[in-house]
């Protein structure tokens, strides 16, 4: 009997989409250094979305079609700092807290602990927002998206402690109490300003949220 010879298969790599997954976060990660650079040294409106992809070796084009220009690369940091240290994000340790600890003071040392993390990342971000917001009506509408979502965290915050407030402690008030001593410039004014440790700003917030809203 005549075999019949089987037809050739022609073999294709396999789409390598886990290396390129790691190009394209790489790449992200240059373009956000690079923004924070100019940020830092040359200010908000003074930054080019050109000047930032030249210092990334990225084109702008693909700038706009990741972050959708200067707005979308300050959120794009402002993101990256609230995750902190990592590789857990600062927010998912932060809700753990509570489940972990019975003592409300610990949960609150927690959180301070978590500060020292956070706050030198996102506070240079926010106060860059605030400069710009002088002369910019989309850093002026950032800016507001910026504070909501840090209140709305706040209030996340307080619903984890609220039956340990003191007596006549309302929610509203616990969460504006922790949005004023989580407020970038209190951070700008003991830090950049005075000098202090970021370990000091840490312990003066968490002294300053026991005293002020946990009971007795």
């Amino acid at each position: 009997m005549m075999r019949v010879p089987r037809p050739t298969v022609k073999r294709t790599r396999p789409y390598d989409s886990t290396a390129r997954r790691i190009a394209a976060e790489q790449r992200r990660a240059r373009v956000l250094d690079a923004a924070s650079v100019r940020f830092t040294a040359d200010g908000y409106a003074a930054t080019s979305v050109a000047a930032v992809a030249a210092d990334a070796g990225v084109s702008a084009e693909m700038v706009y079609k990741a972050f959708g220009g200067k707005p979308g690369l300050v959120r794009a940091l402002w993101s990256r700092a609230l995750v902190g240290d990592g590789p857990v994000p600062a927010e998912e340790r932060s809700d753990a807290l509570p489940a972990a600890h019975d003592e409300p003071r610990d949960v609150v040392a927690g959180w301070a602990r978590l500060s020292m993390e956070v706050a030198p990342r996102a506070a240079p971000v926010a106060l860059l927002v605030r400069e710009a917001a002088a002369s910019d009506g989309a850093a002026v509408r950032l800016r507001e998206e910026l504070d909501q979502q840090r209140l709305e965290r706040m209030a996340h915050n307080v619903a984890a402690i609220h039956h340990h407030l003191r007596p006549g402690m309302s929610v509203d008030e616990a969460r504006d109490v922790l949005f004023a001593l989580s407020s970038p410039e209190l951070y700008e004014i003991l830090v950049m300003h005075q000098g202090w440790s970021v370990a000091a700003y840490a312990d003066f917030v968490r002294r300053g949220i026991v005293a002020e809203l946990l009971a007795d």
